[in-house]
């Protein structure tokens, strides 16, 4: 089963910084590793056009036929161990291309949460967008640990 992981926002500069580095440790471990896409809407646009915009320039990024995963701290919570179970059962229901969606400092706009398959929250607590990479790319890791049977993750 392929990853995507589409979001808003750029990692910038040349060695892109500790966000960067956290991302990559990680998604070099998932296998196949996860495509990542980042888009970007540059014109200063009011808020709500600006998620409508950055909405739009997602879905562009969507695989046709993917599961899309909304992340979004209004979402599903879900443990490690559950979230690894629903990556299971896609993979296991012949899914071929997993998208999850990062939107930009305004959130989401509706027309992603509303198509989502899920929409999932990594907690109450507000995540810089650009760190929220790597902790999905750590939750995604874990996950194949889990349902690998690898000692990573403990209980």
């Amino acid at each position: 089963m392929r990853i995507l992981i589409a979001a808003v926002g750029r990692f910038g500069g040349r060695r892109g910084g500790p966000e960067c580095a956290l991302f990559e440790h990680y998604a070099e471990r998932i296998t196949p590793p996860p495509a990542l896409r980042e888009v970007e809407e540059k014109r200063p646009l009011p808020a709500p056009r600006r998620r409508r915009r950055e909405g739009e320039l997602l879905l562009t990024q969507v695989p046709k036929g993917a599961v899309t995963v909304a992340l979004d701290e209004r979402g599903r919570s879900l443990s490690s161990a559950d979230f690894a179970r629903r990556l299971a059962a896609w993979r296991d229901e012949g899914v071929r291309d997993v998208a999850f969606l990062i939107g930009g400092a305004d959130g989401h706009d509706k027309a992603v949460t509303d198509g989502a398959h899920l929409v999932l929250s990594l907690g109450v607590m507000t995540w810089p967008h650009l760190m929220v990479r790597g902790l999905l790319a750590e939750q995604i890791y874990r996950a194949q640990c889990i349902n690998s049977g690898h000692p990573y993750h403990r209980e």
